[in-house]
Formats: C-alpha cells, structure tokens, sequence
C-alpha cells in the first residue's frame, strides 16, 4: 500500500462545508499553502507561489473540522495526497486533494482553547463517573506509611 503521506501548513481559504453523508459526516475547505522565501537582493522575506489543496475530512474529525475552523485561520493537515486529472467540456483540469488524518491549529502562529467533543454513546456505556486518580509521586516517607510500613529513623 504505498500511499504519499503530506502535511501541509496553510491557511484555511474557504468555510469549511459540513455534510450528513449516509456513510457519516464529511467536511472539506480549502487551504491555501504560500511558500515564503528570503529575497536577498532586497534582504526581506517574499510571498512566493499558492498552492490550494481541497481539504476532505471524515466522521468525528469532520465534525470538529466544521465546528473548529474559519476562513483564514493558520492550520497544519496532515493526511494522504490524491492528486486527480479529468477533461470536461473541452477543458483539462487538476485538483489537488489532501484526504485528512489530522488537522489543528498551527500554534506558531496564535493561541487555541482545545475543548474535547462529547461522545454520548461512550458516556452511557462508560457508567458512572471515575475519580481522578492521584497522579503525584509520594514523599518516601509517605509512601512507606502509605504501605503500613513504619519509615526508617537512622540515628
């Protein structure tokens, strides 16, 4: 199964498009990916060529992807490449498509508030809340009485 594995830093060019497909949720946007570079006869950076990939998510994460994106905001996608090539109408065209397995923030570049999403059937087959556990190491000390064991005194 070769399969090209991308990861693409970009902004988010279009609002994402959210459908209730009868295989599940899908979403798409796309996202605009601007190579910059250091003109050095000028000695500043420069926007080099855009290249838009169509951007296809599917099941939870194109859920989060619809209920999480906006136009303009600074992502990184990572997913499978599928690069396709049709002629309609006389007219020749490719597209670019990047099959998500991941895309978030691009935390470079700003702040985001994670927020984990709801899963109802998990929650009702999960029972009852557990207790957080104590996640701190103990002191030795503590830990020895902890176990019923009296802490050594060195004299």
């Amino acid at each position: 199964m070769n399969e090209t594995i991308v990861c693409a830093v970009g902004n988010v060019a279009t609002q994402p498009v959210y459908r209730e497909l009868a295989t599940g949720p899908s979403a798409r946007f796309r996202l605009a990916v601007t190579s910059r570079y250091l003109d050095r006869g000028k000695n500043e950076w420069t926007d080099g060529h855009t290249n838009f990939f169509t951007v296809w998510a599917n099941r939870q994460l194109a859920t989060n992807t619809a209920a999480s994106l906006n136009v303009g905001d600074p992502v990184v996608v990572q997913g499978r490449l599928k690069v396709r090539s049709d002629v309609r109408e006389g007219q020749s065209w490719t597209s670019a498509d990047i099959d998500a397995l991941a895309i978030g923030h691009d935390l470079a570049r700003g702040t985001s508030a994670f927020r984990r999403g709801s899963r109802p059937d998990a929650a009702v087959a999960a029972g009852p809340p557990q207790p957080e556990p104590d996640w701190e190491t103990p002191a030795p000390a503590e830990a020895e009485s902890q176990q019923g064991v009296e802490p050594a005194v060195v004299t």
